[in-house]
């Protein structure tokens, strides 16, 4: 095959001849120096994935696993111990009636409420354990019984009635029983969405809705799982993915003046934060003390506020939702977003179902800077090679909420970029395959008065 080429070259108004080597030249450092983003990339000079510190990678969401739901319940005992709001049925022959006296029989609810039980009929005067924990009785000082259980409760009512000389001991006869365990209201606030629509990038919601639960939880219920089960579950895909308890202050109405001697787990911390997923092999955050709840605490379920990632460069500019629950790391975030990846930068046109242009093509951009807030208000960044991150794993860093992600091209594949853009038109060899004659131009961009134009190019073969 024979490609005859004729270049015809205009001369400059001065007479002088200009070579096309210094045409070239020119051209390759006016597009530099014009801007080229290559070349001017503020952030290209990054810290490189093989010397990141681990703990500047961000903490994965796939080891995460949800917590034991028994993890929000209190530990259960065998025994009911008995504390502030108990009320006791008590029976004292002699005091708390007779033996003419029929023994009372208590069967109906005293305290009203949606979550209320009903509890097997229970026997004796009902007589209420006060808020320091005594147990206020005729003819005896008050005495403590906080912390004691119905057993334990009845043999020290039957020793103070013998030590008083009121009762002949190994004669008395008493009767106790727990008519109503006591109570405490909580308050459950959620904010949760009411419409979810899922979409490519997530669940999102298009209205708020707010609720609010005034619970009574039972004495030996007190704990975080009780008061979720009775305002609704567990929190949704909507909502935070972590419970806050806001503990009362010290002495509101309705709470006991020593909580640390008449409650079995007196509040450890004023807020309690307790996530809903956790590292399997990492201890819990927060112990049995830290859900139990007392009287005016207050259960709050946040909202969920998005985990978002942002794209630039020569990714399409925009906001992006990221996973709850799964890791995405940055070759899938570029996947997510459509951006050129291995494609030499070809758009792929639906309209004409052309994907590959013919020709070499542009090479692939590879240089990727991931920019990260640190924990102080600073910012890292971090240089990824895409071309690496496609064979080597350890280079596919996880995307952490607020990383901005850059992607540019390499000086070296921008340089190739222009050179075959401007100065080759490789479509021509192309053509020429395919036809036995033709007949092109190819125009070169070059500065004013640095003329320099390939006329008219003749393929035969």
């Amino acid at each position: 095959m024979k490609i005859p080429v004729r270049h015809v070259l205009s001369t400059p108004p001065s007479g002088r001849h200009v070579p096309r080597r210094a045409i070239l030249v020119a051209s390759v450092l006016i597009a530099l120096l014009n801007g080229c983003a290559a070349t001017t990339n503020p952030v290209a000079n990054g810290i490189p994935v093989e010397l990141l510190p681990p703990e500047l990678l961000g903490s994965s969401r796939e080891k995460k696993k949800p917590i034991p739901l028994n993890a929000l319940g209190r530990l259960t005992s065998d025994e009911y111990r008995l504390g502030p709001g108990d009320v006791l049925g008590v029976w004292v022959e002699g005091v708390l009636g007779d033996a003419n006296t029929p023994i009372p029989i208590q069967s109906a609810p005293l305290i009203q409420a949606r979550d209320q039980l009903v509890f097997p009929p229970g026997a004796g005067y009902p007589v209420r354990v006060d808020d320091n924990g005594t147990l206020f009785l005729p003819q005896l000082p008050p005495l403590m019984v906080a912390k004691l259980t119905v057993v334990e409760a009845r043999e020290a009512i039957r020793a103070a009635y013998a030590q008083a000389g009121i009762l002949r001991a190994g004669r008395e006869k008493i009767l106790v029983s727990l008519l109503y365990p006591r109570r405490y209201p909580i308050v459950v606030m959620r904010e949760e969405a009411s419409n979810l629509t899922a979409g490519p990038e997530g669940f999102t919601s298009t209205s708020k809705r707010g609720s609010g639960h005034e619970v009574h939880l039972r004495g030996d219920q007190n704990d975080v799982l009780h008061a979720l089960a009775l305002t609704g579950g567990l929190p949704g895909l909507d909502a935070c993915d972590e419970i806050i308890v806001q503990r009362a202050v010290d002495g509101c109405p309705g709470k006991p003046e020593n909580p640390a001697e008449l409650l079995p787990h007196p509040p450890a911390a004023p807020i309690v934060r307790i996530p809903l997923h956790w590292p399997p092999d990492e201890p819990l955050p927060f112990g049995p003390q830290d859900v139990l709840l007392y009287p005016g605490d207050v259960v709050i379920i946040y909202p969920r506020e998005l985990d978002v990632y942002y794209t630039a460069g020569l990714l399409p500019a925009g906001e992006h939702v990221l996973p709850r629950n799964v890791d995405l790391d940055v070759v899938e975030a570029i996947c997510r977003v459509r951006g050129p990846l291995v494609n030499g930068a070809i758009a792929v046109s639906n309209l004409s179902g052309q994907l590959i242009q013919p020709g070499i093509g542009n090479p692939n951009p590879a240089l990727l800077c991931v920019l990260r807030k640190t924990r102080h208000g600073g910012q890292i960044n971090i240089r990824v090679d895409l071309n690496r991150a496609l064979c080597d794993p350890k280079e596919r860093i996880p995307v952490q909420p607020g990383d901005i992600l850059v992607l540019q091209e390499m000086p070296s594949d921008a340089l190739a970029r222009y050179f075959s853009q401007t100065f080759l038109n490789f479509n021509i060899f192309w053509e020429a395959i395919h036809s036995k004659y033709i007949t092109g131009v190819l125009d070169i961009s070059a500065p004013d008065r640095l003329p320099g134009r390939l006329g008219q190019v003749n393929i035969i073969r």
